[in-house]
């Protein structure tokens, strides 16, 4: 059985270490892409689960890796997947070409979204189905809530959109 490390006697080995862990929180927070931050945090908890173990502690390290890692960085992953997309409906008659489906992606890829075309049809069956607005014949894009139009005209794809003959609208309220 091996003795747990000294902090008199592995300084050198213990130092880098620790100063992973301030030097990846920093990274973590600063992030704006969420799947990047997701990375970090699996980093975050692994550099936490070493130092733990190495400092002799196995019970809180095998806590750290289960919960602080592996179910932590699970239910992000899992939360991320489920919220990240942005969810348009359109015109039956008229379903977006593929030129406006690129057009949409490459915008929104830059802040991490998925473009989630609704069908109609999808829309009558569920009753919680949600969109965050449609799309409309000519490129015409219209959503519901003025924060998400602020965070899409923020975007560099915008300006590739307007240019395209795309226009960008807030939807009237009744």
């Amino acid at each position: 059985m091996s003795l747990p490390l000294t902090l008199a006697g592995e300084l050198d080995l213990l130092l880098p270490i620790t100063a992973l862990l301030p030097l990846t929180a920093v990274l973590l927070v600063s992030q704006t892409n969420p799947y990047q931050t997701l990375v970090l945090r699996g980093i975050l908890g692994s550099v936490a689960t070493l130092l733990y173990a190495l400092l002799g502690a196995p019970d809180v390290a095998i806590t750290e890796a289960l919960v602080g890692t592996l179910l932590s960085t699970t239910l992000y992953a899992v939360a991320l997947r489920s919220s990240m997309a942005l969810r348009l409906s359109f015109v039956e008659q008229d379903p977006p070409s593929p030129h406006c489906q690129q057009l949409l992606r490459t915008w929104l890829e830059p802040a991490g979204l998925r473009l989630r075309l609704v069908p109609p049809a999808e829309l009558a069956l569920s009753a919680n189905s949600s969109c965050h607005g449609r799309l409309e014949p000519g490129q015409r894009l219209v959503v519901l809530n003025p924060l998400v139009l602020k965070r899409l005209q923020a975007l560099d794809g915008y300006r590739s959109w307007r240019e395209s003959g795309g226009a960008l609208e807030l939807a009237e309220t009744p």
